[in-house]
């Protein structure tokens, strides 16, 4: 099923945010991206619609979010298993990575 309810909010997002669940097969249109659902992705959670190596920042509504802690590749959900919150972390210098 192709699917749409999808908020890309800046285009150098690496994630969107999917306002339905999404079932794993399914595409997200994303502009003129297409991407298959390699994992089910619940309601208003983030899936990748690109390539995120490891180490690499994870971008939503033109922000940084976090940092992928694994390689996160399109259409997989990215979650905590996959990304490392970067915002509030008292124990990180602005722009340090590890």
């Amino acid at each position: 099923m192709l699917i749409t309810n999808v908020i890309h909010g800046s285009p150098i997002d690496n994630v969107v945010t999917c306002c339905a669940p999404v079932a794993r097969g399914d595409t997200v249109q994303v502009n003129t991206v297409t991407v298959s659902a390699a994992d089910d992705i619940p309601i208003y959670h983030k899936m990748a619609v690109a390539h995120i190596p490891a180490g690499t920042q994870v971008f939503k509504y033109g922000q940084p979010i976090g940092i992928a802690s694994a390689e996160i590749l399109p259409g997989q959900h990215v979650h905590v298993q996959n990304l490392e919150s970067d915002r509030g972390r008292g124990d990180r210098k602005k722009g340090d990575t590890k």
